[in-house]
């Protein structure tokens, strides 16, 4: 079922309005996590938020436009992510790592059931599967980027990164569902296992902050 907040204030609007590009978008994209790939079509959609199917193709040509724009909003949100946080201004290698977990702690700096609806997608398709592989070595280079920026040697920093990736990639592929108190304990321990170091008290505070985790939780864990 459409969550009809996707139409904000608009399903006040006059007889005939279409909708908008990121509504047909955001339909769309709650279909193919709650539903599947195939529920992405245009006449289901189009029922369920009340608008013509002809109104579609005001913003679209055609649902492969649909479906490419849904991996379009993939890349630039989850891959951004990565980008972002990996190139974010860093003291030390500790430091640098925490920003990047905060992105797999924060859903809306990165979608983990987007992430793990599009590795099926590519299953089924080899242009999806050639757009996945894309990302994952576009991530990677950017984490490996940031070791290289505080002085490790190349094979290291490629080995490291892999290590970083691959662990989260290991969460989102086996959907683990962690208490987040229980997580959070774990951070440290991969700071230290990612970069070989240990964070200083001052950098998980800011950790914490930036996530508005209440350290005190880590009593009871």
């Amino acid at each position: 079922m459409i969550n009809t907040q996707i139409l904000g204030d608009e399903s006040d609007k006059t007889t005939g309005w279409r909708g908008s590009r990121e509504v047909w978008l955001a339909a769309a994209k709650q279909a193919f996590l709650e539903t599947g790939l195939d529920a992405v079509k245009i006449q289901p959609l189009a029922n369920q938020m009340s608008l013509s199917r002809t109104s579609f193709y005001w913003f679209f040509k055609d649902r492969k436009a649909l479906l490419d724009a849904l991996l379009e909003d993939w890349e630039a949100k989850n891959t951004g992510a990565f980008v972002g946080a990996c190139e974010a201004y860093a003291e030390t290698i500790t430091e640098a790592i925490l920003n990047l977990i905060v992105v797999f702690h924060d859903g809306d700096l990165f979608e983990p059931q987007l992430d793990f609806a599009v590795r099926g997608w590519a299953r089924q398709s080899d242009a999806v599967m050639v757009r996945v592989n894309a990302a994952d070595e576009r991530r990677l280079a950017v984490i490996r980027a940031m070791f290289e920026r505080f002085g490790y040697a190349p094979h290291e920093a490629d080995v490291r990164a892999r290590t970083v990736y691959l662990t989260q990639i290991g969460y989102i592929s086996m959907q683990v569902n962690e208490e987040p108190a229980i997580r959070m304990a774990r951070v440290p321990g991969y700071v230290q296992t990612f970069s070989g170091k240990a964070p200083t008290d001052s950098e998980l505070a800011r950790f914490h902050a930036r996530l508005k985790f209440d350290p005190m939780e880590l009593t009871d864990t």
